[in-house]
């Protein structure tokens, strides 16, 4: 590995869900002192600071980077960028970060990512998350953002049947694994039964998906600590990455097959081939379930299934924390929350606590090489990192 190659040495997680935390400044502030302490960092030896936040509505407080001045002690002067890329953009300050140490820029760098969302109207969220859509096509498409989904739903069913059971049996292990991860927002495993079935408390909210087919709309923050290998041998701790790959997508849905997640594969097929690994070589991935459907389509562009045959690792068990390749230990987006800014940085740190064996109930038994997979909108930007502990 090359001196230069960023490494994890640290980290910070806030719980997600409806938190008391009243903006995003005061969400940095939950967690930016306290990955510096668990990385053995100094305020005074960080060189650059990037800042995950979509915003895009959810407050009228813009510059989030500037907020690092007053919410973090000791960094009153130092660099910060905010950075946004959609539901991917957690993963988006982090690769920047990446960069600047990469590039010799930076030596320590901060990530943080955060989201503000339970303190907008329900009826608002919807619309604020379109933005991560091509509105001049998809502007008007019913029920928000989920409707984009609902769309790519549909058009699923119409060519591979109807795979609501298989949609519910990832909505199901998703809950069964939130139920045991104390930062989740929905620590409750409600049952393939009650996810399979549309009521008053499981309505339909867009095409087929239901409720239960939708991750949750939560405030929360997380953060990480990346250094070059030569500052980490001096640290505690160590978390490598194989190989990290950014690909995107056309953004409008209407030019690509919805269904097909091409950006997501790409994004797949380059981190393994630089990693030097098969998926099978893989002891559990963390992937963007912002949708069931979206989860089902993942395990196509990861290589689990062939094409059009992502719902046969649910329903056969591939996926569960006791199957072939356990995917979402965490509960995911679904259960875990999705704070949109948050997400990337959150699924990096659940990874790393897992390649440390600091998982406690979630705690995948002797995983050394993870699978990361973060996108931003239906699957326009992708992210997909492999990571392992080298220290």
């Amino acid at each position: 590995m090359d001196r230069k190659d960023a490494v994890i040495v640290g980290w910070s997680h806030s719980p997600f869900g409806k938190l008391e935390a009243e903006d995003i400044e005061a969400l940095i502030a939950m967690v930016g002192s306290d990955a510096l302490d668990h990385a053995g960092v100094a305020p005074q030896d960080v060189d650059y600071v990037t800042i995950g936040v979509l915003n895009c509505g959810f407050s009228r407080q813009g510059f989030e980077a500037g907020l690092v001045s007053v919410a973090v002690p000791g960094l009153e002067h130092t660099p910060a960028m905010h950075v946004e890329n959609a539901c991917a953009t957690g993963s988006a300050a982090m690769y920047s970060a990446m960069d600047a140490i990469e590039a010799g820029r930076a030596r320590i760098a901060l990530v943080i990512g955060a989201e503000k969302m339970t303190a907008t109207p329900t009826a608002e969220v919807g619309d604020i998350l379109l933005c991560g859509s091509y509105r001049k096509e998809e502007d008007r498409l019913p029920a928000g953002f989920a409707g984009i989904f609902g769309q790519i739903a549909g058009s699923y069913f119409q060519k591979n049947g109807d795979r609501s059971e298989e949609m519910a049996m990832i909505a199901a292990k998703n809950h069964a694994n939130g139920a045991v991860n104390p930062l989740a927002h929905m620590r409750k495993d409600v049952g393939f039964d009650f996810c399979n079935t549309v009521s008053d408390k499981n309505p339909r909210v867009a095409g087929p998906l239901r409720r239960t087919d939708c991750s949750l709309v939560s405030d929360g923050a997380a953060a990480l600590v990346v250094t070059d290998r030569e500052t980490a041998d001096g640290l505690a701790r160590a978390i490598a990455f194989r190989a990290r790959a950014h690909k995107n997508d056309v953004f409008p849905l209407s030019r690509r097959d919805m269904t097909e997640f091409a950006g997501a594969r790409a994004a797949w097929d380059a981190a393994k081939t630089t990693a030097g690994v098969a998926l099978d070589d893989l002891d559990f991935v963390e992937t963007h379930d912002c949708f069931t459907v979206a989860e089902m389509i993942e395990y196509e562009a990861m290589g689990l299934t062939q094409p059009g045959k992502g719902w046969t690792a649910a329903r056969e068990g591939l996926t569960r924390k006791d199957g072939k390749l356990p995917v979402n230990p965490s509960g995911g987006l679904k259960a875990k929350g999705h704070p949109i800014g948050a997400t990337g940085v959150s699924m990096h740190v659940l990874a790393s606590m897992q390649l440390m064996g600091e998982a406690g109930d979630m705690q995948i038994d002797n995983a050394k090489l993870a699978g990361v997979f973060n996108m931003g909108g239906a699957a326009v930007a992708n992210y997909c990192s492999i990571l392992e502990r080298v220290k």
